[in-house]
């Protein structure tokens, strides 16, 4: 099929998922992107430039969008050439958190439920973004003074699915390197730097570890999208030297070499709909330490809970300590010696097994089932979105 997928913010793990999708597929795509930025924006007015920047939208068997994006501004723009679509939700603002100040734009939530309403299939990258969304929905609704549309909660759960969404990393034995022993361990932060993933909380457990005169290298990944957040400016000054890279890695390759070098990745986030990030570590061999909510539990399987999610603050504290002075944590969790062959870094150890668990996200396993929805779009070329 000729699929045509529009991204208005083509960045971080919005461009990652499109580009990999599109590699992976066994169908033609054409990809139409806008910068990341702006995304307030990008939901306003981004389907009045794809309007035009699309020429002959007709031509195409199959359109995919995500939620940054009023798909139904678009449609009645388009009109009868409008491709049956999918909208990809990466999250959703019923349910997304406001930064500190910030009262909600109402009009962002009805654009993701027009968006969803005006597409033939609407997949969640998680069951818990899923989840939120629908106990999110009634209420938002509930606000409207009267004529509350109460039929688009069904409406919606009718043509909604959950799909996570992969890593672009190759199949097969992922060939952990040894940890250099010589060196302090190395704590990994790979997250955008905005204030949905709380960094003021992982400075917070660093500065904790450190008073206990516990040894460890920083490095400072992830994107910024705006002005540097005061939290790093100032992590950089108070740690000094034992930040080894500071800001987003010049190259993918470059940024996945930080991965395979590191200890551990932390995520103190209040927000994480999936967690690419902490896929992406754990499947190189950087042990993933996360809270135990949001998405994570639903992404690290079962068997792993108890060595990579903590409770809270304190637990984070004493399980990072544990892991970088590689002594067992309070609860009994082994945090491993992940630099020789007989420890948690040796064939059976704790790092061969998250690694070999993450192969399920890589995108040669994914895109057959993104393509089987596509496909299911497609069939319905003839009908109506409704």
């Amino acid at each position: 099929m000729k699929v045509l997928f529009l991204n208005p913010f083509h960045g971080g793990s919005h461009r990652a998922f499109a580009e990999a999708w599109a590699r992976h597929s066994r169908h033609s795509f054409t990809l139409v992107t806008m910068p990341a930025r702006f995304w307030k924006w990008r939901m306003r007015g981004a389907a009045l430039h794809f309007a035009r920047k699309v020429a002959d939208p007709g031509g195409f068997d199959a359109l995919v969008v995500t939620d940054l994006m009023s798909l139904s501004d678009l449609r009645a723009m388009w009109g009868s050439a409008c491709p049956p679509a999918l909208a990809y939700f990466h999250e959703n603002q019923l349910s997304y958190p406001l930064p500190p100040g910030e009262s909600m734009d109402y009009q962002f939530g009805f654009t993701d439920i027009t968006t969803a309403l005006a597409a033939r299939r609407v997949l969640f990258n998680s069951q818990f973004q899923h989840d939120a969304f629908f106990a999110s929905l009634p209420g938002f609704i509930g606000m409207m003074p009267e004529c509350r549309p109460k039929w688009v909660v069904e409406a919606i759960r009718s043509r909604a699915g959950v799909l996570h969404p992969g890593v672009d990393l190759p199949a097969g034995d992922p060939d952990l390197r040894p940890l250099d022993a010589t060196l302090p361990p190395l704590v990994v932060w790979n997250h955008r730097w905005e204030f949905d993933k709380n960094p003021p909380a992982f400075f917070a457990a660093l500065d904790a570890v450190r008073a206990r005169g516990v040894e460890f290298r920083l490095a400072l990944l992830g994107e910024n999208f705006q002005v540097v957040p005061k939290e790093f400016l100032a992590a950089r000054e108070r740690y000094g030297d034992r930040v080894v890279q500071y800001g987003f890695a010049e190259s993918r390759p470059a940024y996945l070499d930080w991965l395979r070098q590191g200890t551990v990745a932390v995520s103190t986030a209040g927000q994480e709909n999936f967690g690419m990030a902490m896929v992406e570590a754990a499947r190189l061999g950087c042990r993933p330490l996360l809270p135990d909510r949001l998405s994570y539990p639903e992404v690290i399987p079962e068997e792993f809970h108890r060595d990579c999610l903590y409770r809270d603050a304190a637990d984070l504290v004493e399980r990072l300590a544990a892991i970088l002075s590689r002594r067992p944590a309070t609860d009994g969790c082994d945090p491993g010696d992940p630099r020789g062959p007989g420890g948690a870094g040796g064939p059976g150890g704790l790092r061969h097994r998250l690694a070999a668990a993450m192969e399920r996200y890589l995108w040669g396993r994914v895109a057959p089932r993104f393509d089987g929805a596509l496909d299911e779009v497609a069939a319905e070329r003839g009908g109506s979105n409704s």
